[in-house]
């Protein structure tokens, strides 16, 4: 049983996905900082600027719109990317297999051919 658990451990599936894990979570927080940074900034100025530029005040409390907005601006960045750079290609690489295979058994091998062509003769000789 341990055995078993080891070779799942390097068959490279999980380091593969352990891999991804922390790439994934590097580019999202380069993404999020980028959005807080710059994006944020010019929602909250173009949201009237000052001390509650891209935010409103209700009794006391701020409802901070801007940061809502550059969230969905976030989501949007990262699901972009991975689509075009994880599923596209994935996709493409897939489609590409499929059609491999389905171009590989109109292929018959040497020694297939051979014993049909004998079958073929032995029947014409009956």
């Amino acid at each position: 049983m341990i055995k078993g658990f080891r070779d799942f451990l390097m068959r490279g599936n999980i380091v593969d996905l352990a891999i991804a894990v922390v790439i994934g979570g590097a580019f999202t927080a380069i993404v999020t900082q980028l959005t807080k940074s710059f994006i944020e900034p010019l929602i909250k100025v173009f949201g009237g600027g000052g001390i509650h530029g891209g935010a409103f005040v209700i009794r006391g409390i701020t409802f901070d719109w801007a940061a809502f907005i550059n969230a969905i601006i976030n989501f949007v960045i990262v699901a972009a990317v991975l689509y075009f750079f994880i599923v596209v290609p994935m996709n493409r690489i897939l489609a590409k297999r499929k059609r491999e295979e389905v171009a590989a058994p109109s292929v018959t091998p040497e020694d297939v051919a051979l014993l049909q062509e004998i079958r073929d003769l032995l029947k014409k000789q009956s």
